[in-house]
């Protein structure tokens, strides 16, 4: 291991410990999910934040991008939008007889794609290509997305009124999918004197720039990887797909479909960056279970039965990991 990758991961470690502390100036408690933002933020890969409305979830992804020096977009999903509302359109234009672009909010840095489950299938597939291939096709026209380009989403619980479910496709495009929980009473407490006292409500000062974001994303590529550690990563996404070949049999009926390779490459991508903001230039299997469940809940399919036994993914996730042999 180089002392340069040492003190680079070091450095970073501090500017994202800075980052956190800008954050924390506006948003109280939910540190887990300012974790997982920016555990997705380090390793590439977009976000998605589940929870009942007036949990933060736009706060915090606000707040984020206030403190970071990058273009923010915010597109408010609702039942009657359209693709192009999302990626842009072509207008022709009679008197001259051609087409000219006009670029949707998709184009920027930071996409906050506001319950991105209230808008139907069509609206929500046209994020797509823009999020695996970082590109939008208008017409004839291909434009490239600036990077870093982040989606970050929330979405409401299905069960709620008026929401549609995420296809699977758009689901395995998302890094992590994040469950949010009520604060505890004290956070609660504090959130009253914060956002109803009689000061103004605070605000987050630019505190990080792009440049830094992706110097710190080529730190996390170079951080190490034990073979053990990679073999224990397959070994817990094979699980999902063949629970007996793995000795838990009595999963088997739980599971319709595994996760996909695009999970296992998650895993070791979000395990690098956990290492990083660890302050660690190596991965170790314990980072791995640390994010295991936001990487892998929205990867899984259960099945009815699993379903009419009120068996969740994490209950699979939770059981898999307790019998995987860590190395």
């Amino acid at each position: 291991m180089s002392d340069r990758l040492t003190e680079d991961v070091t450095k970073f470690q501090g500017r994202f410990s800075a980052l956190k502390a800008e954050v924390g100036k506006v948003l109280v408690g939910q540190d887990e999910m300012l974790h997982r933002l920016l555990l997705g933020m380090l390793a590439g890969g977009h976000v998605l934040l589940e929870g009942v409305p007036g949990l933060a979830k736009t706060l915090v992804i606000r707040t984020l991008a206030d403190a970071l020096d990058g273009t923010f977009s915010r597109i408010q999903f609702t039942p009657d939008m359209l693709p192009g509302d999302v990626v842009g359109t072509q207008i022709y234009n009679p008197r001259e007889g051609s087409y000219t672009v006009k670029k949707g909010p998709v184009f920027g840095n930071f996409i906050l794609a506001d319950e991105i489950n209230r808008a139907p299938a069509k609206v929500q597939s046209a994020l797509l290509e823009a999020m695996q291939e970082k590109q939008v096709t208008l017409g004839d026209q291909t434009f490239k997305l600036t990077e870093p380009f982040l989606v970050l989403a929330t979405q409401n619980p299905i069960e709620q009124e008026g929401t549609y479910p995420l296809p699977e496709a758009q689901l395995d495009r998302f890094m992590l999918k994040v469950k949010v929980g009520y604060p505890t009473k004290d956070e609660e407490f504090k959130i009253i004197d914060r956002m109803a006292g009689a000061g103004a409500e605070p605000t987050a000062s630019k505190v990080m720039g792009t440049d830094e974001i992706l110097a710190a994303r080529d730190v996390v590529r170079q951080v190490f990887v034990d073979d053990k550690v990679k073999r224990y990563a397959v070994d817990l996404v094979a699980a999902t797909r063949d629970p007996r070949a793995a000795g838990l049999a009595s999963l088997a009926p739980l599971i319709d479909n595994g996760a996909s390779v695009r999970a296992t490459i998650s895993l070791i991508k979000v395990a690098k960056a956990q290492a990083l903001l660890s302050g660690r230039s190596y991965i170790s299997p314990h980072d791995v279970k640390t994010i295991a469940h936001d990487v892998l809940r929205h990867r899984l399919l259960v099945s009815y039965e699993a379903e009419a036994q009120g068996k969740t993914t994490d209950h699979v996730i939770a059981q898999i990991l307790e019998n995987v042999p860590v190395p």
